[in-house]
Formats: C-alpha cells, sequence, structure tokens
C-alpha cells in the first residue's frame, strides 16, 4: 500500500468523547454561557483533535512551500517567474512577511522546494530548507496537463511526509504557499471541485489590471477546457489543473491529520490545497483551522464550500502562510481558556440563578 492510500485510511475523525469533555468543562467556567464564543468552539476542536484536555501549543511551525507553474507564460501575473526562487533565498535570509508574522507568532519557517524552475544555491546558516523537488514547475496548464498523475501522487506524499516528520516536534503546524502564477490553478482546481464559473473563482492575484483580470479568467477557461479534469478524481484534478506545491500543502493536511495534530490554513492557494486534501479524505477537514479570509476574490466560496469559518478577515493576500502565523496565538487562547480558566466550583464563584 502507497504512503498517500495507507494515510487515508489511517485518518479518523475527531474524538467525540473528548470532544464533549471539554464542552462539559467549557460550559462550568466562571463566565457567562459560552462569552468567548468562537474561540470556546475552537477549543472543544483542539480537545477532539489532540484527544487531550491539555492541548498543547508553544512549539509551533509555519511550511511554506514554494513551485513554479508553467501557466505563468500565459501572462496571469504581475511578476516574472524567476521571482519565485528569488522569494524563496528572501525566506532563508529572513527578510520576507512570513520572517516578521513568524517572529510574533513565535513559530520557526520551513521553506520547502517542491517544483522551483531555477536550482536553490547555498542556504544561509540557521534557516531550515528542505529540498523535495519534484519536477522544474509544471507545464502550461492552459495547453495540456499541468503535470502526470505520478508527479500529483509524489508531491501527496511529499507532503503528507514532511507532515508526519514535523508533526513529531510541533504542537501546530501551518501550511503557506511560493509560486509566481499560483492564483491561476487554484482558481481552476475551486472552478472545478466546487461547480462553480471561472469567472465566480478568479481574482487579481498579484494586483491584475480589469484586462489582466479577463485574460486571467480565460486562461484557466482554456485550461479546464483543454483538460476536463474529473470532480470525483481530486488526483486528477491536481494532476491537470493543480501545482506541485498545491499538492505538497494537499499532502501536509493530509499527514497533519493522521497525526492528530491542528493544521492552519493559510490563504487561497493553502486552501486549495485543502480543498483537494478533503476529497480525498472527508475526516481531514476535521483536523483543518482556516486562520484567514483572503482579499481574493475565490477564497470566500472556497471557505463555504469547505464549511470552515476563519478566525481573521484582514484583507490579506499575500500567502507564504501569513494569516495562519497570525493566527496561531489565536489556538493558544484557545487552549488557555480550556486548561487556565477555573470553573465556578474550583473559584467558589456564586453560578448566575435561573
Amino acid at each position: 500500500m502507497g504512503l498517500l492510500r495507507e494515510t487515508i485510511a489511517a485518518i479518523q475523525p475527531q474524538d467525540p468523547k473528548w470532544r464533549e469533555r471539554a464542552r462539559q468543562r467549557l460550559r462550568e467556567l466562571t463566565m457567562p454561557h459560552w462569552a468567548l464564543g468562537r474561540l470556546m468552539d475552537l477549543a472543544v476542536d483542539l480537545a477532539g483533535i489532540t484527544r487531550s484536555m491539555k492541548p498543547k501549543t508553544s512549539r509551533r511551525v509555519v511550511v511554506v512551500m514554494a513551485a513554479d507553474h508553467g501557466v505563468a507564460e500565459e501572462g496571469v501575473s504581475k511578476y516574472p517567474q524567476e521571482v519565485t526562487a528569488q522569494m524563496v533565498m528572501n525566506f532563508l535570509r529572513g527578510g520576507a512577511g512570513i520572517n516578521a508574522l513568524a517572529k510574533v507568532a513565535r513559530a520557526k519557517v520551513v521553506v520547502v522546494d517542491m517544483g522551483v524552475l531555477n536550482e536553490i544555491g547555498d542556504v544561509p546558516p540557521g534557516a531550515s530548507f528542505l529540498r523535495k523537488k519534484v519536477a522544474p514547475g509544471t507545464k502550461n496548464m492552459a495547453q495540456g496537463p499541468a503535470m502526470s498523475r505520478e508527479e500529483a501522487i509524489k508531491a501527496l506524499e511529499t507532503g503528507i511526509s514532511i507532515a508526519m516528520e514535523l508533526a513529531s516536534r510541533f504542537h501546530i503546524l501551518a501550511a503557506g504557499d511560493m509560486g509566481i502564477g499560483n492564483t491561476t490553478p487554484s482558481s481552476a482546481i475551486l472552478s472545478v471541485m466546487a461547480g462553480a464559473s471561472p469567472h465566480e473563482v478568479t481574482g487579481r492575484g498579484t494586483g491584475l489590471e480589469d484586462h489582466e483580470l479577463q485574460r486571467k479568467i480565460t486562461v484557466v477557461e482554456r485550461a479546464i477546457s483543454a483538460n476536463r479534469p474529473d470532480p470525483s478524481d481530486p488526483i486528477d484534478v491536481l494532476a491537470k489543473v493543480g501545482g506541485l506545491e498545491i499538492g505538497g500543502i494537499a499532502g501536509f493536511f493530509l499527514g497533519c491529520a493522521r497525526a492528530r495534530k491542528p493544521a492552519l490554513v493559510d490563504g487561497f492557494i493553502s486552501t486549495a490545497g485543502a480543498l483537494i486534501a478533503k476529497a480525498l479524505c472527508p475526516a481531514s477537514i476535521e483536523y483543518m483551522i482556516a486562520s484567514h479570509r483572503s482579499a481574493e476574490r475565490g477564497h470566500r466560496l472556497a471557505l463555504e464550500y469547505l464549511g470552515l469559518k476563519p478566525l481573521l478577515d484582514l484583507d490579506l493576500r499575500l500567502g507564504e502562510g501569513t494569516g495562519a502565523a497570525l493566527a496561531m496565538p489565536l489556538v493558544e487562547a484557545a487552549a488557555r481558556i480550556l486548561t487556565d480558566v477555573a470553573t465556578f466550583d474550583e473559584a467558589r464563584v456564586s453560578r448566575a440563578s435561573h
């Protein structure tokens, strides 16, 4: 049995007994009923995910999956393709948005080359970099399949392996992305999986003008028409209109679910990976936490399709795992409500009269 099939078979839903234990305690806390709202909902999820009334949150990691996209040659991004490799070096030197926000979140940043076109050179001391290149980028999906089915499976299994290895060392895990042109395959995946028109789900990405956005929508339409991906076969969708980093992210979420660790979903590209993961294994969604709703047009629809409510809404549209990093303190807050707040009996506080 391959790692993908083995992982899918091993994933179990959250444990309802631990969820109920958490609910019982939260109902007894020294505050009006459910006064901390969705943080208390998240605390129930953490208990169900970790099978613990004392979920740990101190060790945190953001994994940034990087890859290039052949569809970039269609002019779907403001930036040239070589920016992907340049930004990987920026991550490794500590100069990117995710590096700044990961410091706020007290999270480690791990960068993964899933399919960057250009080779990444010497890694600066202290940086965490994994060379896991499946292929030097995808092919142009507007003209044919982005990758082979075998490459799609390899990308998924690489993501699973990374998650399983990191899950032994970290309590909260998150998946971010880097790849010039990658909102285009993300839009195509969402269009196919949710049965939505490319016009509904394709946004401005790096800040496209109206005429550039229309061209991008047309490219997504051409890719779907040329490849006819099967929405009932998520590996087929990933192979035909996806990306290597999207496959890595999807596998990462499956690996986190197998390891029973909370996995923070970042923005639109990360959510495209979540769409593939949920389609492969519906129970995996129970381990995913939507960190934020991005400004990218399709992200709201993608989250609604997944049934996830984002913790933050800050008009972010950077990717890299930045929204996930910002949400990490909220995950800690939810755990602390469960572990640190006294019940009425423990605090000897009188209850409200009925």
